[in-house]
């Protein structure tokens, strides 16, 4: 039992306590910079009737998102662990001295507890945004976000309900996170009736889907591709606005292939766009998802009656992963138009490697030989 224990707290090591999050964060920041250079990021333009923008990167323009959040609804709040000193990202930096700390507080270190508590306040008719530092300790929560969250509605015929329950977290792959700091846990709750599962490609999105997220009926777990806190820099609207939680966008129209991605894939697969263009005369066509559960199936039906070819990318490992369900759906409704195999482009079916990580990745390179073997079927 001993050995289980160390070998337990090994595992959660690097997860800070109060007085180890400024000295993490840090570290973070850093891995952020040394990754964006490889990362090639394309800002957005918001649309005019936003209205007034200022520069945010992606932690600031989530950080507006709360604060409108809290200043709009009296009922909103904040918790989970270091959210109070700003949080391991700075997602919540100035929120608790803006709003108080009944308002925006810190919870221990249970993210069963953490959800637990969430539904609970939600069920009461407060507006609860919880926080799951990383994405990788949301596992702890599963039972409660699966059994409680997800059913709370349908188990007693809609008499009460936890919809305004909103869980972010942080995912995804970010230089050397290694095993319990890189994970994209997404599959695991597209298969549960009842939640919204939802993560943004870059700050214009992620302020307008969490703002949707934070005001809609239903639990909702939103997930943050954590590279992007820092790379990912727009003109984001500073007022209150909200985006569909139904419906896909196209990123980049094209005729040829079509592409679907979500969150920092997005970014991937834009300069896998222009490489097809430029070195095969390949039109791609690129499709966000945005919301992973309820996802936008019609969209990417229309696109691939267009194309005829699907190629669909993700971080998270090949088998299981909800790249599946989107081959699975065109492959039935589509049949008659793809010229190709439907082609999967994820993270291999191993735990997320340190050093390897860039072997890991469905980088361009991995996605731009994908591109190939389609056009050549």
């Amino acid at each position: 039992m001993a050995v289980c224990g160390v070998l337990l707290r090994c595992g959660r090591l690097s997860r800070p306590l109060s007085g180890r999050t400024a000295a993490l964060g840090a570290l973070l920041s850093a891995s952020g910079r040394r990754e964006a250079s490889a990362l090639s990021y394309v800002p957005e333009t918001a649309p005019s009737d936003f209205g007034e923008t200022t520069k945010m990167n992606l932690f600031q323009s989530i950080n507006s998102a709360m604060d409108v959040a809290l200043a709009s609804d009296p009922t909103a709040v904040i918790f989970g662990e270091d959210v109070a000193f700003g949080g391991v990202f700075r997602c919540t930096v100035g929120l608790a001295d803006k709003y108080g700390k009944d308002r925006v507080f810190n919870t221990p270190l249970c993210e069963q507890g953490i959800a637990g508590f969430g539904i609970g306040m939600a069920v009461m008719g407060a507006t609860a945004i919880a926080e799951i530092q990383f994405a990788d300790y949301i596992f702890p929560a599963f039972d409660q976000i699966v059994n409680e969250a997800a059913k709370y509605r349908y188990r007693s015929g809609n008499l009460f309900d936890c919809g305004r329950l909103t869980m972010r977290a942080p995912c995804g792959a970010v230089g050397h996170g290694a095993l319990y700091h890189s994970q994209s846990p997404e599959a695991f709750f597209a298969h549960v009736p009842g939640i919204k599962v939802v993560i943004p490609r870059g700050p214009i999105q992620a302020k307008g889907l969490l703002l949707a997220c934070i005001k809609d009926d239903n639990p909702c777990i939103f997930l943050e591709p954590k590279i992007l806190y820092r790379a990912a820099v727009e003109h984001v609207p500073v007022g209150d606005y909200t985006l569909p939680l139904t419906s896909a966008e196209v990123v980049v129209e094209g005729k040829d292939v079509t592409m679907v991605a979500w969150g920092t894939q997005v970014q991937v697969l834009r300069e896998v766009c222009n490489m097809a263009q430029e070195k095969l005369g390949v039109s791609c066509e690129l499709i966000d998802l945005r919301t992973i559960m309820p996802w936008d199936s019609e969209t990417v039906i229309k696109s691939v009656n267009k194309t005829g070819r699907l190629l669909v990318a993700h971080e998270a490992p090949l088998t299981g992963g909800f790249a599946a369900e989107i081959a699975s759906t065109v492959q039935s409704e589509c049949f008659l138009h793809l010229e190709a195999p439907v082609e999967r482009v994820c993270g291999y079916d191993t735990p997320f490697p340190h050093i390897f990580e860039p072997f890991y990745m469905p980088d361009k390179w991995r996605c731009f030989e994908a591109i190939k073997k389609i056009i050549n079927y």
